[in-house]
């Protein structure tokens, strides 16, 4: 069976760092994931290639993480079907509210899921729980993971 895939695009290369608990629990959910750096301002070109090599790859979940005015994951899913989950970013004057904002004030009919500020762990998480309804391995994975929680280890 192939291994389900995950694109993470973030607008800057400073956002890498910020992505990387993601990167980690897509790892330990075994999910491949790949990371791209564009910007919907500065290379909306490269994000609509990304996206059209991303359905083209197989990917079934997007994650976009962006700061400020964090138009990167509307303008990602203006151009897909698939999920997209937008991961707001700190970096601004108000701390990533301005982010978070931007990121779940979608005009209806291009809905983009949120997570909480600098929340890339928890955008890993859900896009585990949308493929763990086609891929029973991730189901396991996800629930080995929850009962970790429960008892704290």
């Amino acid at each position: 069976m192939d291994q389900p895939r995950v694109l993470v695009i973030t607008g800057s290369p400073s956002d890498l760092p910020k992505v990387e608990p993601c990167e980690k629990m897509l790892k330990e959910m075994g999910i491949a994931g790949k990371v791209v750096v564009a910007s919907a301002h500065r290379s909306p070109s490269k994000v609509r290639e990304a996206v059209k090599k991303a359905e083209e790859d197989g990917v079934e979940v997007i994650i976009a993480a962006a700061g400020m005015s964090a138009h990167l994951p509307g303008v990602v899913a203006s151009q897909t079907n698939l999920p997209v989950i937008g991961v707001p970013l700190d970096g601004g004057l108000l701390g990533g509210v301005d982010a978070l904002f931007s990121i779940v004030q979608m005009p209806s009919g291009i809905p983009v899921a949120a997570v909480a500020v600098n929340g890339a762990t928890n955008a890993a998480i859900l896009a585990a729980r949308i493929l763990a309804l086609k891929y029973h391995e991730v189901a396991e994975r996800l629930d080995k993971y929850r009962q970790s929680l429960e008892s704290g280890s």
